[in-house]
């Protein structure tokens, strides 16, 4: 959470566009990948994109222990998920492995702290109730950190990071459209000129 301000949240479609998305994603200083698992090919794209020099590739969209288990087989060095189970905890503290989890409320916050996190992932920020609802829930747990992810834009991503709770962002804008490596670039060094 503290190598770049702005995580790339990926979805790749296509597995000859991940070495070269992630080419372009490092060339503009943004090291940290996160890929969903929302398409056949992700497990083969993180362990393509593990192969460009200076990325750190994990895995997002991890929903239980298999798909955990999967993707550090994969080359993940990371977890991600959209929410916080017992099972996704454990099979991370088995496979000792990073795991970002998403929480949504201060009830899943107070199960990640029995659980010994106390990084989260927000999600989906905006739909949550935004920043008024993060600050919120900042002001009562002082030692988490949050990566807000969902609805954070270009636009708006340095408003989140001005937060002294997030040490990060989630965004998916930085590979949006068709594949074009000069964009790419071009977005991922905004981007990391961010907060971070």
């Amino acid at each position: 959470m503290t190598r770049c301000p702005v995580i790339p949240v990926l979805v790749i479609p296509d597995l000859s566009l991940a070495r070269p998305i992630a080419q372009a994603l490092v060339a503009g200083g943004l090291t940290t990948l996160e890929v969903t698992l929302r398409t056949e090919c992700a497990l083969e794209a993180i362990a393509e994109m593990s192969k460009v020099e200076g990325a750190h590739v994990g895995a997002g969209t991890v929903l239980n222990g298999d798909d955990l288990a999967r993707s550090v087989e994969a080359g993940a060095r990371f977890i991600v998920s959209p929410g916080l189970t017992p099972e996704v905890a454990s099979a991370a503290q088995r496979h000792d492995v990073p795991l970002l989890p998403g929480i949504a409320n201060a009830g899943d916050i107070m199960r990640g702290l029995d659980l010994g996190l106390s990084r989260f992932k927000f999600f989906p920020a905006m739909a949550n109730g935004g920043l008024p609802a993060l600050k919120a829930l900042a002001s009562v747990f002082g030692q988490v950190k949050f990566c807000p992810t969902g609805g954070i834009s270009e636009e708006n991503a340095a408003e989140w990071l001005a937060q002294p709770a997030v040490s990060c962002v989630g965004g998916s804008w930085l590979t949006g459209g068709a594949f074009d490596a000069e964009a790419i670039q071009s977005r991922a060094q905004r981007a990391s000129q961010l907060k971070g």
